[in-house]
């Protein structure tokens, strides 16, 4: 099916008329076939749809929600017109998404991975009419991509959040920081950390699917 973003699908193993949506997202310089990896191992009653990122990597391998870009000292800036631009697409491939699918649009699951997972925390938080839960696997929450919360109502959000200890890409703190912020908004957020890098422990994966289960 032809939709504005590339996509992969796995169709539930549990049918029903509108069936819950499992959106993945994965992290920069990766591709669709990333997190979709998992899909066989995530819950039988999802739909599950893995968006390709549509910025192409220099070298013809992998993609990104946004560029990243290092100066001489290599300080690293986020290209935010991009992330933007990104964060308003895959709100709007949700939409496409639910016309095109039999998909319950009150049932919908982001689980993004490292620059996936800081887009998730930015549609939900920016078009929380969109979707009612986010795994954001290392990532953390860029103030400077999402919308004005305050006309919001964000009360139906609910938040995994996990991160490596030493991960190198991402450190800890910035991870931290975010359910910090969410708890403010008052919602419901279940925060994991595991003694790896960045990426998902086993552990970490467990979790994810007992917090989905849930």
């Amino acid at each position: 099916m032809e939709l504005s973003l590339y996509h992969l699908v796995r169709q539930p193993k549990v049918q029903q008329d509108k069936s819950p949506l499992l959106l993945l997202l994965h992290g920069y310089g990766s591709n669709e076939e990333d997190l979709f990896s998992f899909a066989a191992q995530l819950p039988d009653e999802y739909l599950i749809i893995s968006a390709r990122a549509p910025y192409a990597m220099p070298g013809g391998y992998g993609h990104a929600w946004y560029a990243i870009d290092f100066d001489a000292d290599m300080n690293k800036f986020t290209d935010d017109v991009q992330a933007v631009q990104s964060r308003d697409a895959i709100a709007a491939f949700i939409d496409e998404v639910v016309d095109a699918y039999p998909v319950d649009k009150d049932n919908i699951t982001l689980i993004g991975f490292s620059q996936g997972a800081i887009l998730s925390y930015a549609v939900a938080l920016t078009h929380p009419e969109k979707t009612s839960r986010v795994a954001a696997l290392s990532g953390y929450l860029h103030n400077t991509i999402i919308g004005d919360i305050n006309s919001k109502d964000l009360s139906k959000l609910r938040f995994f959040v996990s991160h490596g200890i030493v991960d190198q890409v991402i450190p800890v703190d910035w991870a931290r920081k975010a359910p910090e912020f969410l708890k403010t908004l008052g919602l419901d957020v279940e925060y994991h950390e595991y003694n790896v890098g960045h990426g998902v422990a086993p552990q970490n994966f467990y979790d994810l699917l007992n917090w989905l289960n849930k």
